[in-house]
């Protein structure tokens, strides 16, 4: 009897075994995808002291998703896109991300705002393998040092300001250079590049002043700056400081170069009411591709944008969009089989990718950034108008 009941479960065992293994074998179930869905998620400033570009980016992301999805998403699966508000602070920004990670289970994040919220969220979405692709900040955390998960988009804070100092230097003779920048991350490392070029040319800064990126009154810092004998002014700031510190300068009645880069580069400074920002200079990735743009694609992603959201979309609307673009086209060389290294693998198989402003980019295994070009623009009429045709690349 022993012996019949050993052998009436043999096959039983047997084929538990085989299914054991056969689960083992069995491909592992990837965070945030599913048969029919990609959850992608952003942590972005949608109602704080840099909304204007938060929302403008993140609205612009939606659209492409949006327009995927409606022609039939990524191999055969559908984008599911969630934003979260941050406020440009970085509490807010961990519980924001900690939200997307933990709750929403997103299988990666594009477009966060902000350098210290980037450098404060990035090993939370690593410990998860979660990517995180093409933050709104131009860090050079963003892409440095080297890790498989940062793909970021733009040219540095650090070069584009190093580029600046040189070509105010060599080809309009500023000697004085003085540093206003938040004290952040962010406005260190356009501090940084100042420093680093100045001493590269045998020139100093001769003074800086720092500041939160809430404050508002800029007085005793630009009398500090125009004591030191300024002749021109880089500035670590976004919009909003930005805005307020020319507005001081004009004045004080100071004929003063003043410089900015990424963060600034906004319609909300260029056309801001009275013409206090003509003249002002700012060092930019990419150039703005204005609404009436002879490009036809231009026109009709202007058009269609305006039409959904209520209004124009600015710079920050157009590197969204760029992006939302560049990580479909990663999803879709990835194919059917999406996992976290067969995404990898597709963003580093683009190269010289053109998107329709006018931006050239490209990937490698050892390349997740995609440009170190910078142009110099200026402000002439309330419009944002390139100074040189062509790129300076540090």
């Amino acid at each position: 009897m022993r012996l019949k009941s050993v052998k009436g479960w043999l096959p039983v065992l047997a084929g538990g075994l085989l299914l054991t293994v056969s689960m083992a074998h069995a491909a592992a179930p990837v965070r945030g995808v599913t048969d029919s869905e990609i959850i992608i998620g952003t942590a972005s400033d949608l109602s704080g002291v840099t909304a204007v570009q938060g929302v403008n980016n993140t609205d612009a992301i939606r659209m492409a998703f949006d327009e995927a999805n409606a022609a039939g998403g990524v191999n055969g699966r559908k984008i599911k896109f969630i934003a979260e508000d941050m406020q440009y602070t970085v509490p807010r920004a961990v519980q924001a991300m900690n939200k997307l990670l933990n709750n929403d289970d997103i299988f990666l994040a594009i477009g966060d705002g902000g350098t210290p919220m980037n450098d404060a969220n990035m090993p939370a979405q690593f410990a998860k393998d979660v990517p995180n692709m093409f933050p709104l900040t131009a860090a050079r955390s963003m892409y440095e040092p080297y890790n498989r998960l940062k793909f970021a988009q733009f040219a540095s804070y650090y070069d584009e300001m190093r580029s600046a100092v040189k070509y105010f230097a060599q080809t309009k003779g500023r000697k004085k250079f003085c540093v206003s920048y938040q004290d952040s991350d962010f406005g260190k490392d356009v501090l940084a590049g100042v420093v680093a070029e100045t001493q590269a040319l045998g020139l100093t800064v001769v003074a800086t002043t720092a500041h939160r990126p809430t404050d508002t009154d800029f007085n005793g810092a630009m009398e500090k700056l125009h004591d030191a004998g300024c002749d021109a002014i880089m500035l670590g700031t976004i919009v909003r400081d930005t805005n307020i510190i020319i507005q001081t300068v004009r004045k004080m009645g100071w004929n003063v170069d003043l410089v900015g880069q990424f963060a600034s580069y906004d319609t909300a400074i260029a056309s801001l009411p009275g013409g206090a920002t003509e003249g002002y200079y700012c060092m930019t990735p990419a150039l703005y591709a204005y609404p009436d743009d002879p490009r036809p694609e231009v026109q009709a992603f202007a058009k269609k944008y305006k039409a959904r959201y209520g209004r124009e979309p600015n710079f920050h609307g157009e590197v969204g969009y760029t992006a939302a673009h560049l990580v479909l086209l990663g999803l879709q060389n990835a194919g059917k089989d999406l996992t976290v290294d067969s995404f990898i693998k597709g963003m580093e198989s683009i190269h010289d990718y053109k998107d329709i402003f006018g931006s050239v980019l490209s990937f490698g295994p050892d390349q997740h950034h995609a440009s170190t070009k910078s142009f110099l623009t200026v402000v002439k009429n309330g419009r944002w108008v390139p100074v040189e045709q062509e790129a300076l690349a540090y």
